[in-house]
């Protein structure tokens, strides 16, 4: 939309004014068939009037504001569905959200559905209480990194906004049990998950979660070193149709009953994280790569000692759909892990490869998933003694033109798998 296409008061060349002409209605229906973010900005600077209605219809905005700052944006911005105060990392020494910005957010923007406060520390438990009074329509809370919450202000949440679907609460260390009792009994539509680095959450409330949120898609317990199979399956059972990433990197608690429960319950599993489950056995991925070969699109195991050339074959073979996968420091892995491919099956989907630390991978097993994965766009051969870039292009082996090949550290991961 041409800054200049049209007045405020007059159509060019006629004696009509447009804003005589079109109701809010008729302006806000051409406002909607507005695609650009940039042409959506210049409609309100066309007149005051259109300013407001510009301003109305506005849904999403990001913003750092004090609690006057905030009554005046919604005052603006009535319409309000999601707003976004996370803070980055390089303002860590920033506090960012306060307790007095939370109650004027939960009482002003009675529409906000999705709310993003990433990284501010400095909101407690009371800030959060302002939140499950008022906000009763949000469906989405990002509180990661907030270390000062305990169970008492997010229980609060729970309790007052039963249509929650998305929580995330990664490195709220305070956090336990408690919270998941919560969720169990009042937001059955729960569908994503994060409680990474909550080391205070246990079997116990997983058991819990199960009960009552029976519609979960993505779990991340990263890093929850107390949560053992027990746990784990529960959630698998309960949540069999819907449960589609799972990740549990460095529960070192975790083994085969885990992955066996995957198996048979979760037939639509699309990522799963492992990596550091040093119990899981080669029998137990076996079983994975045959119940889930048409699903799984992203696995991360390294560090599982056990995992046998034999099991990777079957993954690689079985998982036809699988795009990201990490094996890094699976020590006894071989050249053979490539060569059981068979030479008339078809090409994998593969993008990103992590073998880092596997010692007894040599360049002869990159030139067999070079020939299968025409796709690669990341290949991570760090600490492997026997690939280094001389041999690679000794070999001449022909990479596809966008893949990068991480010898040494200096190329950037992609954080599919993280």
């Amino acid at each position: 939309m041409a800054s200049n296409s049209i007045d405020g008061d007059a159509v060019t060349g006629s004696g009509l004014c447009i804003n005589d002409v079109l109701r809010d209605d008729e302006l806000r229906s051409i406002l909607g068939r507005v695609e650009s973010e940039k042409d959506k900005e210049t409609f309100g600077l066309v007149c005051k009037r259109w300013l407001r209605l510009q301003s109305t219809e506005r849904k999403k905005l990001a913003a750092r504001a004090g609690p006057h700052m905030l009554r005046k944006m919604a005052d603006r911005f009535t319409r309000l569905v999601e707003l976004d105060l996370a803070q980055s990392v390089s303002r860590s020494f920033y506090p960012g959200v306060t307790d007095s910005d939370l109650a004027v957010i939960a009482t002003a923007f009675t529409c906000l559905k999705i709310l993003n406060l990433h990284n501010c520390k400095g909101i407690t438990d009371a800030g959060m209480k302002a939140i499950g009074e008022h906000l009763s329509l949000l469906q989405s809370l990002d509180v990661s990194y907030c270390r000062k919450l305990t169970d008492k202000g997010l229980s609060a949440v729970a309790k007052g906004c039963c249509d929650l679907r998305i929580l995330h609460m990664a490195g709220c260390r305070f956090v336990t049990d408690g919270v998941l009792e919560a969720l169990s009994k009042n937001c059955g539509n729960l569908e994503e998950l994060g409680l990474h680095g909550c080391t205070s959450i246990t079997d116990n409330g997983l058991i819990n979660l199960a009960s009552g949120c029976r519609r979960i898609r993505f779990l991340d317990i990263n890093k929850c070193s107390n949560v053992t199979d027990v746990g784990v399956s529960s959630v698998s059972r309960a949540c069999s149709s819907s449960l589609k990433t799972l990740k549990l990197l460095d529960c070192y608690k975790i083994g085969d009953e885990t992955i066996l429960s995957l198996a048979e319950f979760c037939g639509n599993l699309e990522t799963l994280i492992i990596g550091g489950c040093r119990d899981v056995s080669a029998d137990a991925i076996r079983s994975l790569a045959a119940a889930c070969g048409s699903s799984l699109k992203n696995l991360r195991m390294d560090w599982c000692l056990n995992i046998s050339d034999s099991s990777l074959s079957c993954v690689l073979s079985q998982c036809r759909n699988l795009e990201a996968l990490d094996i890094g420091c699976c020590e006894e892995l071989t050249d053979a892990a490539f060569q059981l491919l068979s030479n008339e099956e078809p090409g994998l989907s593969l993008k990103i490869l992590k073998i880092s630390n596997c010692p007894k991978i040599t360049v002869a097993g990159i030139g067999i998933i070079v020939g299968k994965c025409t796709s690669l766009q990341y290949l991570d051969v760090r600490s492997c003694p026997h690939i280094t870039k001389a041999g690679l292009d000794e070999a001449g082996f022909h990479f596809p033109e966008c893949c990068k090949i991480n010898f040494n550290g200096s190329v950037n991961e992609p954080v599919v798998l993280l």
